[in-house]
């Protein structure tokens, strides 16, 4: 069994407090966002648990969550970043590719990160996360900062909602209209 603080169960916590964000968003009728599914292949299927044991991952994933926000097509990943350097080796190519077709087609992108050292939920513009990535595809950095970020897109906790990142999508459509 894996350990706590192991890879396969980093991002857990924020995850979690996602889902629960969601829930009551679908209960208030804001939204109807669900967390993709990674589809595997069972290998070994213990036979008294009926548990499976062993997998593989059919595909590479897209994003974590996709759904609806008020008739706005969203989708995004939720990232724990144990520091204040968030390393880009953490979103593959596979994604932000999917996340610049979903822009294409009038979707919204964007990241959902935790920055654990600090205590702080960010959202990040696709855009801005685009831009991150091309510098680092250029040769420079292949990480960023949290204070290369813009303070106005960090998501607050309140109304028993963990992590409203509603707010920050709102500050994001504004900026696209101007």
């Amino acid at each position: 069994m894996p350990s706590w603080n192991s890879r396969g169960l980093r991002g857990q916590g924020l995850e979690e407090l996602v889902n629960l964000t969601n829930e009551k968003y679908r209960d208030r009728k804001l939204a109807v966002v669900q967390k993709v599914p990674t589809p595997i292949t069972p290998i070994k299927i213990d036979s008294e648990t009926k548990q499976i044991t062993l997998a593989y991952f059919e595909q590479k994933s897209t994003v974590d969550y996709i759904g609806v926000v008020q008739g706005i097509p969203v989708c995004f990943d939720a990232k724990d970043c144990m520091g204040t350097t968030f390393p880009l080796q953490n979103v593959h190519e596979h994604q932000i590719r999917f996340m610049k077709e979903f822009e294409e087609q009038s979707g919204v992108a964007f990241l959902l990160i935790h920055f654990a050292e600090i205590d702080t939920y960010y959202y990040l513009r696709f855009a801005k996360l685009y831009e991150f990535w091309q510098r680092a595809e250029n040769g420079g950095r292949k990480s960023f900062r949290y204070e290369e970020l813009d303070e106005k897109y960090q998501i607050s906790t309140h109304e028993g909602v963990f992590v409203h990142y509603l707010e920050a999508l709102q500050l994001d459509l504004d900026e696209r209209e101007e």
